[in-house]
């Protein structure tokens, strides 16, 4: 069968269609020996054909890398396309007949395929293990620089106390020793002040002595001054005192060294520096997609219905239910028996079942995004941007305060089927972000900058989770769906198919696809990619009936339920066969 020369080129967000001549299905194989996508029912014709039945036909996300075609050097009407091991130099056939005679020869096309294989190998490693593990120890190092930081200010506090308690204890001593001076000081002047009043006493009766002994002088009674003053004339002795010692003050005798002893001292441990810790790689493969053997089973039963599906050429109205208590749908989550969570843009949050019967309903802060999810346990896990946690309702219709966000708004969250990590996309009024956490609520990653240090987000206000764990975010303000792999590496970001695009809700399904809501007035589609950004095509169009779709998700029966602006209605769809 005949196939168009056009190449299907490696970049993303590229229609897929088949190669076929005349048919335009979508392609989902590849033909590695002709180098064409071809669609399913193509494929199989290509198989019967005695020309192609020996073809490998693989999956598209396994074909082999076209070789270039590239002119011989030395023989310009020539391509190389073989490969000399011996002289390891790609030749033409001419080059290996006159040039390299005796050599052993590889067909080109299989070494090229060979090392396009090893260095996407060494891509993905890079990508998945190199890259994050050394983001990590960058981290690590950050985080160390800020303990040091922390370290360093808590012994200058240190030092303040001690030399403050080192002061306080100086002005203790310091008021004791002058009390002492002070009594000292009070003895001494009491000590004193008794001698002066004995001095003043004794001159006073020196005074009247000396006044007693003039009188006799002038007296004209001779008796008195002969006979009777010679009778007392002793004076009493002068009385003795003693001039107490002056206390001495001997200065302290101290060095820095002393003063060292009391404050004590900075000292850097004799230890040998902790060399960080690098995570193999064979632990980081696994640490992030983690499965319990009923996971396996259905990841086994998965699988098996993966080989049976592919894309439809044409999309069926299945079914049609009501979301009552809602004026529109804007998102919808997907709970267990039957059972689902739709929001609109006033906060209401409603349970209903598929046949419109309201089971319960409560009362958010939420708005236009996709701020609510179902775990694997049923529990209904929703967002409190005002608050700024994240809520949990139980099976009894208890509400718990989950997680709590700090500065960050939590926008739209997703709970992952593959590990039961919670995806939140957040944001404050200048930066955005995506945070994982682990099942009981732990931080364990933050994703906002690519490998370039650009800002990934604006306003994530829808998120998914992709089989292979890609982390799938619609973002309004960057009009794009931002998808990054499980370690936060930024794959691609798909902007739409046309000049218009305003991205909502966003979904995946078994075979990898990411669905998702264009919401372009007058223009809205329903786009449909490949798990690596490859443009599929336009799953619904306002052509097809479709309005103002906000939000989709599919159930385990691969139907896409989609909901609208402006109805409670939610639409059923079939869109793969």
């Amino acid at each position: 069968m005949a196939f168009s020369k056009s190449q299907i080129p490696f970049a993303a967000q590229h229609y897929l269609v088949c190669g076929t001549e005349d048919c335009e299905n979508n392609c989902q194989f590849y033909c590695n020996d002709c180098h064409q996508p071809v669609c399913e029912q193509c494929r199989d014709e290509h198989q019967k054909s005695p020309d192609t039945k020996n073809h490998e036909v693989v999956s598209y996300q396994q074909r082999k890398r076209q070789l270039p075609e590239v002119k011989c050097e030395a023989h310009v009407n020539k391509d190389v396309d073989m490969f000399c091991e011996q002289c390891y130099v790609p030749v033409c056939s001419k080059c290996a007949t006159k040039d390299h005679g005796g050599h052993t020869f590889r067909d080109l096309e299989t070494v090229y395929a060979e090392k396009c294989a090893i260095y996407l190998d060494k891509i993905t490693q890079i990508e998945e293990y190199f890259l994050p593990t050394s983001q990590d120890l960058l981290k690590s190092t950050k985080t160390d620089s800020t303990e040091i930081k922390r370290i360093m200010e808590n012994i200058r506090t240190s030092m303040r106390a001690e030399a403050e308690s080192l002061k306080s204890m100086v002005d203790a001593v310091t008021s004791d020793y002058i009390k002492q001076v002070n009594e000292q000081e009070k003895y001494l002047l009491q000590l004193f002040y008794s001698q002066e009043i004995k001095y003043n006493d004794y001159n006073s009766y020196l005074n009247e002595l000396a006044k007693k002994f003039h009188g006799y002088l002038s007296s004209k009674n001779l008796q008195t001054l002969i006979c009777d003053g010679t009778m007392n004339l002793n004076i009493d002795p002068i009385p003795e005192t003693t001039k107490p010692v002056s206390p001495v003050f001997t200065a302290g005798q101290y060095s820095k060294e002393d003063i060292t002893k009391l404050l004590g001292r900075v000292t850097v441990p004799d230890t040998k520096p902790e060399i960080r810790k690098i995570k193999t790689m064979e632990s980081t493969v696994s640490t992030q997609l983690k499965y319990t053997g009923e996971q396996r089973k259905q990841d086994r039963e998965k699988s098996d219905m993966k080989q049976t599906l592919s894309l439809s050429s044409s999309v069926t109205k299945v079914k049609e239910y009501t979301v009552p208590g809602v004026g529109s749908v804007y998102h919808l989550s997907l709970g267990k028996s039957g059972r689902l969570w739709g929001s609109d843009e006033n906060g209401n949050l409603v349970q209903t079942d598929l046949q419109g019967n309201q089971l319960q309903k409560i009362q958010t802060s939420g708005k236009y995004d996709g701020y609510h999810t179902v775990t694997q346990n049923g529990n209904l896990i929703f967002t409190d941007r005002k608050n700024k946690v994240i809520n949990r309702i139980k099976e009894d219709n208890t509400v718990t305060e989950f997680i709590k966000t700090g500065d960050w708004e939590p926008l739209s969250i997703h709970s992952s089927h593959i590990n039961e990590d919670i995806l939140v996309g957040m944001g404050t009024y200048r930066e955005a972000k995506v945070t994982r956490y682990n099942k009981t609520g732990k931080e364990i990653q933050n994703i906002q900058r690519d490998n370039k240090e650009q800002e990934l987000y604006k306003n994530p206000n829808y998120i998914t989770e992709n089989i292979n764990g890609d982390i799938c975010t619609s973002d309004t303000n960057k009009n794009a769906v931002v998808v990054v792999n499980k370690s936060g590496q930024h794959r691609f970001s798909y902007t739409g198919h046309g000049s218009e695009f305003y991205p909502y809700g966003t979904c995946t399904d078994l075979l990898g696809h990411i669905i998702v809501c264009n919401g372009y007035i007058g223009k809205s589609t329903l786009d449909i990619i490949d798990q690596d950004g490859q443009f599929l095509s336009l799953l619904l169009t306002p052509q097809q009936g479709i309005g103002y779709p906000r939000c989709l998700c599919v159930d385990d029966e691969n139907g896409l339920h989609v909901g609208q602006y402006i109805t409670n209605t939610v639409t059923v769809y079939k869109y793969l066969q």
